[in-house]
């Protein structure tokens, strides 16, 4: 399963958003929606984000930044399938948290998809494709 593209869809009244299509069989088997870094939205699916579970609640808690990373990744967490219609409903705390009303971006992020305000979508971007312009091999040795 890989995810890709960049799609504007909209989310309703209710909450909902409906998936790009080439994203819905990916997730019908189950999915989870997350808070992600960059103030946007995650989806996994849902045997995804149980490995980034696993790999999250190995590290020792003794550790601040993995206890910060729990605490994140769990508290917003949210698990769900999409309607027939391919739609998947995102929660009020985790659309306030993302800057989320009706317009959105939805971009596929290789192993998961990200769901971002427009407006923020557009500055990260604007920054990671200057950063990505930049970007070169070093020469051979």
């Amino acid at each position: 399963m890989f995810f890709m593209g960049t799609y504007t869809p909209k989310v309703d009244e209710k909450g909902r958003l409906f998936l790009p299509a080439k994203f819905r069989d990916s997730l019908s088997e189950g999915l989870v929606i997350t808070q992600g870094q960059e103030n946007c939205l995650t989806v996994w699916p849902e045997a995804t984000f149980m490995a980034e579970a696993k790999r999250a609640q190995e590290t020792p808690m003794t550790n601040k930044d993995a206890r910060d990373y729990r605490r994140v990744l769990f508290a917003g967490a949210e698990q769900g399938t999409p309607d027939k219609q391919g739609r998947i409903g995102i929660p009020p705390i985790l659309r306030a948290s993302a800057g989320i009303e009706r317009d959105v971006v939805v971009a596929g992020v290789g192993d998961r998809v990200e769901i971002w305000n427009p407006e923020r979508w557009a500055e990260y971007s604007s920054g990671a494709q200057a950063k990505f312009a930049e970007l070169d091999e070093a020469p051979p040795l």
